[in-house]
């Protein structure tokens, strides 16, 4: 996916849009992320570790631990597993993920938080905007195919500056600055023309992660081990202001 970018200057307006925060994006579009109750408001290292049991090796089982990490999370319950002395160790050896997660750069949307989990268990990739290129690609498909990983979730969030200055650029036709400008040509197709304002925003950032996700859904690479059951590409979103990770449905 990736294409040449170009080295055009912007001027200082333009520049500044990826540094401001788009405003608030809905929470109407998918359900709260997983199944099962909240665990407890504190546990010793030990119960902390013991908290995951065995690695997921199912899609589904792997959604359920990344569900159950973000409803301690946004009930302020985090467990911080897997940082034991133990742990540290063994991981210095060898590592086995559960899950993939690509996300945003944005530094109030770290994967390890929101989702409560440790050291060894997400393989993260972050690109501004979810936005995919070569090099993106070839790290989630090295966890997929090396370190044989069941999910790939792709996890946007409210607020997407990227994409806000995406619909910026579209919307005024301002050139930004190169490097911002591929990201911008990357979520243009998403951008839904049907909607106005902060709605444009919002609608935006959903659309473009579910593109995301459908793009690696279709990678050769990927595709089947999804037909044989063996990995599953989902989408979400997080919501900065309540903290909990939505999916969002696909078509």
């Amino acid at each position: 996916m990736s294409s040449n970018t170009q080295t055009h200057s912007a001027s200082s307006p333009s520049r500044r849009v990826l540094l401001r925060s788009a405003l608030a994006g809905t929470a109407a579009a998918g359900s709260v992320l997983g199944l099962g109750s909240v665990f407890p408001a504190s546990a010793s290292e030990a119960s902390a570790e013991a908290l995951d049991g065995a690695r997921p090796r199912s899609p589904e089982e792997a959604l359920r631990r990344l569900a159950a990490g973000n409803r301690r999370w946004a009930a302020y319950r985090q467990q911080h597993p897997h940082e034991s002395r133990s742990v540290r160790l063994q991981v210095a050896r060898e590592q086995h993920p559960f899950a993939i997660v690509l996300g945003c750069v944005d530094s109030r949307v770290p994967p390890e938080l929101v989702f409560d989990q440790g050291l060894g268990d997400l393989l993260t990739v972050r690109a501004a905007g979810e936005v995919l290129d070569e090099a993106v690609l070839g790290s989630i498909v090295y966890g997929v195919l090396e370190l044989d990983v069941p999910l790939v979730l792709v996890l946007a969030h409210q607020s997407c500056g990227a994409v806000g200055a995406a619909v910026h650029a579209d919307e005024t036709g301002a050139r930004l600055p190169a490097h911002i400008q591929y990201l911008a040509e990357q979520i243009r197709p998403s951008i839904d023309h049907s909607r106005h304002g902060e709605a444009r925003v919002a609608a935006t950032i959903d659309a473009h992660a579910r593109r995301t996700r459908d793009l690696l859904a279709a990678e050769p690479d990927l595709a089947g081990r999804i037909a044989a059951g063996r990995l599953a590409v989902a989408v979400a979103r997080y919501d900065l202001v309540d903290q909990k990770v939505r999916m969002l449905r696909t078509e």
